[in-house]
């Protein structure tokens, strides 16, 4: 056998042509002249069979994944390294070289390749949606009877914007398009329902607090006949707040701090600690706000015994001496606080 293409007669033929002449035209690499790439203009992130993927890289990362992505390497080439470079920037256009070197047939080859990737910008879906100002749940903000102290306010919004800042690197849709002010409180509108349901959970794990979801059908998804839902989370905070003095089952207490697992109180009957856990918070009854504490005197103290004029009448009052009255002297102006007619020393 010879080949047709130099006449010779010594080496084994390949596709019907020698080793050499084989070679001569052989590719290391199938890559196209030119590729175009569909681009977020927003976030980069770019469509790849009908899905957006791998948002927030750069420009010059997209044009090396995209050349990487096109190149095909033949079965005959061993060991192949594969240098990228983008030689210039023309408008959206890279203009790009592909160095290649191989192993083919026991020959060491060298190959360069010229390719022209041209960015094609668009907006992706969810970028379309944050523009739009998409959301998928409304978070409720309220406090039984009473305001919302800016202190609570303060920290809730350090909460929320925490979550959002967290959620986003993960969550495309985890940012929050407006806020509204009604008087009742204040509504967060947030892009996803997974974030909201994140900033309600760590809300609770925070500052306690109680939640309720109302889902509202707004449209039909067309493709498949399913209802669109967004979903309405009321938080609410309780009526009462730390300092204030609350019933529970036959208890006397006052709030000394609220955490995310119970309310935690003193125990104005014996003066000891006492939890309440936020499932049983339906069954606290708030007696007074702490602003109706009010100053008395104390007019008698012995070993047993702690004497102070009721604050609205005047009238004296014996108290049982506890361990955290021992610093209290008599002529001594104390806090007070009347509840369910008895008056109880602060």
């Amino acid at each position: 056998m010879f080949c047709p293409e130099c006449g010779n007669t010594e080496e084994p033929l390949i596709n019907g042509v020698c080793k050499n002449c084989f070679l001569k035209t052989y590719q290391m690499i199938k890559i196209p002249e030119n590729i175009d790439v569909i681009i977020c203009k927003h976030c980069n992130a770019k469509l790849f069979q009908g899905q957006w993927i791998d948002e927030e890289i750069p420009e010059e990362e997209i044009i090396y994944r995209a050349i990487e992505d096109a190149i095909k390497i033949d079965e005959l080439t061993e060991n192949p390294i594969i240098d990228l470079e983008i030689l210039q920037m023309r408008g959206t256009i890279a203009e790009c070289e592909v160095i290649v070197n191989g192993n083919v047939l026991n020959t060491d080859i060298n190959e360069i390749y010229n390719v022209n990737v041209k960015l094609n910008h668009n907006v992706c879906s969810n970028c379309s949606k944050k523009e739009s100002g998409y959301y998928e749940a409304v978070i409720q903000l309220r406090a039984d009877n009473r305001e919302i102290k800016q202190e609570e306010l303060n920290k809730i919004e350090g909460i929320v914007q925490h979550t959002i800042n967290k959620q986003a690197k993960k969550d495309k849709l985890a940012y929050i398009p407006q806020i509204l002010t009604p008087k009742e409180g204040f509504d967060y509108y947030i892009g996803s329902y997974k974030t909201a349901k994140k900033i309600i959970n760590n809300l609770k794990n925070e500052i306690g607090g109680e939640s309720k979801e109302s889902p509202r059908l707004i449209s039909e998804d067309k493709s498949t006949g399913k209802g669109l839902y967004r979903i309405w989370i009321s938080f609410r905070l309780p009526e009462y707040e730390i300092g204030d003095f609350v019933k529970f089952e036959d208890k006397i207490l006052e709030i000394t701090h609220i955490s995310g697992h119970n309310i935690h109180c003193e125990n104005l009957q014996d003066r000891k600690d006492f939890n309440i856990q936020w499932k049983n918070s339906t069954k606290v009854k708030l007696l007074e706000k702490n602003t109706k504490v009010k100053q008395s005197i104390v007019t008698d103290k012995s070993p047993s015994m702690i004497q102070i004029l009721d604050p609205d009448d005047y009238t004296t009052v014996d108290l049982e001496m506890n361990d955290k009255f021992n610093n209290i002297n008599i002529g001594q102006e104390v806090d007070t606080i009347k509840l369910e007619g008895q008056v109880y020393l602060l």
